[in-house]
């Protein structure tokens, strides 16, 4: 007995070091919660687990009807937006959702009409959830850290002109362009070089990328670029005296345990592989197993901006490892200040394309109500997003083969917002006092008013106050208006917000995004013994939804006293959009 005891101890000792190692852990409530942002990282010990959404406070409803919807996009008509997909999602270490849909191969080839031609359908391949995908521009991450390890290993400066380890980059007047300046696709240099058909063998395409001339002075401009990575790449390889995928396997998948990602899958797995596109120029068929980005293709399956094969788990480490502050399973890939540095936003002159080093920051068309300034992710040709959210701890994986049997079928963009903002809709937004709040709901090109009564002032100062949530892009806006003619017509009322993330200031609309916090909201008027209307209009635009718009503590008064009190006299307040919510 004594034995057991002491093991006992010992286990507790374990527990309750790994607590105090994350505050945020002895803190109730912080699992689930959207409107409790997390400031650092998760416990170094953190692994992920198969495990249900209530499990860790999540409502499940939001994940169903994402899935749901991803399902439906592999059974559209006339043709699927993608042929399969399969997506994972977590929060807090656990995996809540892991699903299958569609087909990882469909088609034989395409039509004169722009068609898909199907293979028997006995021939056609169900996605699994362990379905390798081509990742494509996800590729451009394993590519960044590789960098910031040689940055770590003290063979590179992200300051640096790239010249000084690249002496042929300085060529056509690029001589001052630096690491860094690759990695935030700030470099001046053009999108992309067709090099699988311009250039005959792979040193001259590397050629061409090396001494290609910019397009703009280095700083001046953000120009998303493959001939960033590809540079990039190329650099790891001269520092450090091995190749790209020896550096990729070597130093992120193997200490990983990423079994199923790497470039050129081997024969063995290959019949797990989804196809892509059927191509023609060049003519290699129905690609499947080899690479779908033709450059990263004539340059061996190996290049900087693309190549990497992966499944939904895999990936889904990698973003545990980013959440965990760049360890999983006590295997260390990146210290933790480098991954503080990979997801600081090193574009402030560049609002819409802030990017750290290598990973996209705070990007709402695919990261959807889980964008904020330290949202991170990539995206990728083929039809694949990986989105981490340190605020929430959660994970976003979508992996699709849009592109099976042809690039022109449409955006997967549709599907990668579904995914996230279900996760994002699934975390909760707890009242400030109460059971229950005003929830505006969430969805594009929509109206929700929530109108007070006929309120008497008897004096001639009215004041107003109540919590708000607000989480939406800048054109989706909550409005207080008054109006003294039995709402005929309408008056933007000017409010002063406080709290974490609040506007400066009086402002006739409230919106903002990623503070992930309560404001509290005052507002004076003077109806001059006039009966007053009051009601709170949020309007969003055709695009983007972020978490939407919570109310709370609303609170009418005059020099006498209340007016109206919601929390003391519920149903007072007539509700078109808005419904009341616990979370």
């Amino acid at each position: 007995m004594r034995g057991l005891a002491l093991v006992f101890v010992a286990l507790l000792a374990l527990t309750s070091s790994s607590a105090a190692a994350d505050p945020d852990a002895e803190s109730a409530g912080w699992t689930g919660r959207f409107d409790r942002p997390r400031g650092a990282f998760a416990p170094p010990h953190t692994v992920l687990l198969d495990g249900t959404a209530e499990r860790v406070g999540l409502d499940p409803a939001p994940l169903d009807e994402a899935l749901s919807r991803v399902r439906a996009w592999t059974e559209g008509t006339p043709h699927p937006l993608f042929s399969g997909a399969v997506t994972l999602l977590a929060h807090d270490g656990v995996v809540v959702r892991r699903d299958a849909a569609g087909y990882a191969l469909r088609y034989e080839g395409t039509r004169p009409d722009g068609g898909g031609q199907e293979l028997p359908r006995d021939r056609w391949e169900p996605a699994r959830t362990d379905t390798i995908f081509d990742l494509a521009s996800i590729s451009k991450l394993f590519t960044s850290i590789v960098v910031m390890r040689q940055v770590e290993a003290g063979r590179v400066d992200v300051e640096a002109p790239v010249s000084r380890y690249l002496p042929e980059f300085a060529a056509n007047g690029k001589e001052t362009v630096t690491v860094r300046q690759l990695l935030t696709h700030t470099s001046g240099l053009e999108p992309f070089l067709p090099l699988w058909r311009d250039w005959p063998d792979k040193p001259s395409r590397i050629r061409a990328v090396l001494e290609a001339k910019p397009q703009a002075a280095p700083g001046t401009r953000y120009v998303y670029s493959d001939l960033n990575l590809i540079t990039l790449g190329v650099l790891a390889e001269r520092v450090s005296g091995t190749d790209l995928a020896s550096l990729v396997r070597e130093g992120i998948t193997e200490p990983l345990g990423m079994r199923d990602t790497g470039y050129n899958p081997p024969e063995s797995v290959r019949h797990r592989v989804a196809a892509t596109e059927y191509t023609t120029t060049p003519p290699r068929g129905v690609v499947r197993g080899e690479v779908h980005d033709e450059n990263a293709w004539s340059l061996g399956g190996v290049a900087g901006h693309a190549g990497v094969f992966s499944t939904a788990q895999d990936l889904a480490v990698l973003g545990q490892t980013i959440l965990n502050g760049g360890v999983y399973r006590g295997r260390r890939v990146l210290r933790q200040e480098t991954v503080r540095q990979m997801l600081t936003d090193y574009n402030p002159g560049f609002p819409d394309n802030a990017h750290g080093l290598g990973f996209e920051l705070d990007q709402r068309w695919y990261m959807d109500g889980l964008s904020g300034p330290r949202t991170a992710g990539h995206t990728g040709f083929t039809g694949t997003s990986l989105v981490i959210d340190p605020a929430s701890r959660s994970i976003a994986v979508l992996l699709t083969n849009r592109v099976h049997p042809s690039r022109e079928w449409g955006s997967v963009n549709p599907a990668r917002q579904a995914v996230a903002g279900g996760l994002a809709r699934a975390l909760a937004v707890r009242p400030v006092a109460g059971d229950q709040a005003w929830f505006s709901g969430v969805g594009n090109g929509r109206t929700a008013t929530l109108r007070s009564p006929a309120l008497a002032p008897r004096t001639g100062h009215v004041s107003v106050s109540f919590d708000a949530f607000v989480d939406t892009e800048p054109t989706d806006t909550l409005t207080l208006e008054s109006s003294v003619d039995r709402g005929r017509s309408w008056a933007a009322v000017p409010v002063r917000a406080s709290g974490p993330g609040a506007p400066d200031g009086e402002r006739t609309a409230l919106a903002g995004a990623g503070h992930r916090n309560w404001w509290r909201v005052r507002a004076d008027l003077r109806p001059d013994g006039r009966e007053l209307w009051l009601r709170w209009r949020h309007t969003t635009d055709a695009r983007y939804s972020g978490r939407g718009v919570y109310l709370d503590g609303i609170r009418i008064r005059d020099g006498r006293g209340v007016l109206l009190d919601d929390e003391r006299e519920p149903g007072r307040l007539t509700a078109e959009g808005w419904r009341p919510a616990g979370r």
